[in-house]
């Protein structure tokens, strides 16, 4: 039998449809995230909403093997040409696009054609990692960094050509003035509240972050925000990278995510009688992130690109440590000002980037934090120093397979994951692997520069 309701959510979408046409809306972009981290897309006049809530739109099986490269792996799951998913628009999500007068947005969750969930989307995945954090009375709020090069569409592979100036330089955002308020306004029009924005340290780099939500939303907000960004900098004669390494040579863009614990209104991750403030059950949560650090780079950095990025000394986060405001440990306590660290303090996961699909990303870690805490699990010692000057230091895993065989071997995270998305990830991985991993540097950045 089918999940969905398929009269109410044609009544529904009939109405959210009244709204749009009202608001000059003649199109909605309908969009999942695949298994290589690439927002797909398919749109359906507004006259047709209602059809697509209550009855999806259709889409290939095969999009689940696709790299982001669009050539299509082989593996276990794999039915080829054969089989049809539906999209089905999130009405609650969708929102008119300021920066595309005409159109409308909304993320899709993918169902079989007898109405049952896909075990392969990803945004399901996250609802489910939320709803069991939820069944023990917690909650997370989460928000990804987004980092950006920006160039000139007549000189895209120059990223000083957009914003020539020092790092965090007032010279390069002046560069850009115009376009970063036209960029702030239509975010904040389409319900994304943008905490700061500015200038980073790679040549022709920013930064935007955003407020912390529910973390399917936060994955919503990452998508919408990331395509915003693409369709505003194209408008101003821009280009805009979120390649992890857009030159071999260069400081990469890296995918950030901020996540917090909260038992209702309380912040866990503040106030405690732990280190630094840490109540048990945040250390515990954290602690389960950073012991699976080596298989959540498969999901946080999927991609054989991601692995130029994580060098020592860049604050990419590439030994395992953790540490207080430590921007060189890949898990980053952030406690933040004295007075406002009951609603500001967070961990900070620094070794994840762009290429990675933001709803296996929040999913990911809400179960290896779930799996910490599960186990009581407890933080080592802290390191206050860069972790790549001590002797000891471990690093991280330093390629795509290194992290995939960590990954396979996590039982926490392939058993949430389930069978079929837990393996079909790691043959897309292998795919990559196989497609790109004997790429020289320059050559693999040029292929991957515009992708995600």
């Amino acid at each position: 039998m089918s999940q969905l309701d398929r009269a109410e959510l044609a009544q529904q979408g009939a109405i959210r449809a009244d709204g749009l046409r009202a608001a000059g809306v003649e199109l909605v972009a309908l969009t999942f995230v695949d298994n290589s981290g690439i927002a797909r897309v398919k749109a359906v006049p507004v006259d047709r909403l209602w059809s697509a809530a209550a009855w999806g739109v259709g889409a290939s099986n095969s999009f689940d093997f696709f790299l982001a490269t669009d050539d299509i792996a082989d593996g276990t799951y794999s039915r080829g040409p054969v089989g049809d998913l539906r999209l089905h628009p999130d009405l609650d999500a969708l929102v008119p696009l300021a920066a595309q007068p005409g159109w409308a947005w909304a993320p899709a969750r993918r169902y079989d054609q007898e109405g049952q969930p896909h075990p392969q989307d990803a945004r399901a995945l996250a609802a489910t990692a939320t709803a069991r954090l939820a069944s023990l009375g917690y909650n997370a709020r989460t928000a990804f960094e987004i980092e950006w090069v920006l160039t000139a569409a007549h000189a895209p592979d120059d990223p000083r050509s957009a914003a020539a100036g020092p790092a965090y330089g007032y010279a390069r955002l002046s560069a850009q003035a115009s376009y970063l308020r036209v960029l702030v306004s239509t975010l904040a029009a389409q319900g994304v509240a943008v905490e700061q924005i500015h200038p980073e340290y790679a040549a022709g780099q920013f930064e935007l972050s955003v407020a912390a939500g529910d973390p399917v939303r936060a994955a919503d907000v990452a998508v919408l925000t990331r395509e915003t960004i693409r369709t505003v900098s194209a408008q101003h004669g821009l280009r805009a990278s979120f390649t992890p390494k857009f030159s071999p040579d260069g400081v990469g863009n890296g995918g950030h995510v901020h996540l917090s614990l909260w038992d209702g209104d309380r912040n866990l991750c503040a106030g405690g009688d732990g280190r630094f403030g840490l109540t048990a059950t945040a250390e515990a949560f954290g602690a389960g992130i950073f012991s699976r650090l080596p298989a959540l780079l498969a999901v946080g950095a999927p991609s054989v690109v991601s692995y130029l990025r994580l060098e020592p000394h860049h604050w990419a986060g590439v030994f395992s440590a953790w540490g207080l405001e430590n921007r060189e440990a890949p898990l980053r306590l952030v406690q933040g000002p004295a007075g406002q660290r009951d609603r500001a303090a967070n961990f900070e996961v620094k070794c994840f980037d762009l290429t990675a699909n933001p709803y296996l990303v929040v999913a990911a870690l809400l179960f290896a934090g779930l799996a910490g805490l599960e186990t009581s699990s407890t933080l080592p010692e802290p390191v206050d120093v860069d972790p790549g000057t001590l002797p000891d230091a471990v690093r991280l895993p330093t390629s795509l397979a290194d992290a995939v065989a960590a990954f396979e071997a996590d039982t926490a995270l392939t058993s949430a994951f389930g069978a079929e998305l837990a393996t079909t990830l790691m043959d897309v991985r292998r795919g990559e692997i196989a497609r790109l991993g004997s790429l020289p540097p320059d050559e693999l950045c040029a292929l991957m520069r515009y992708l995600h």
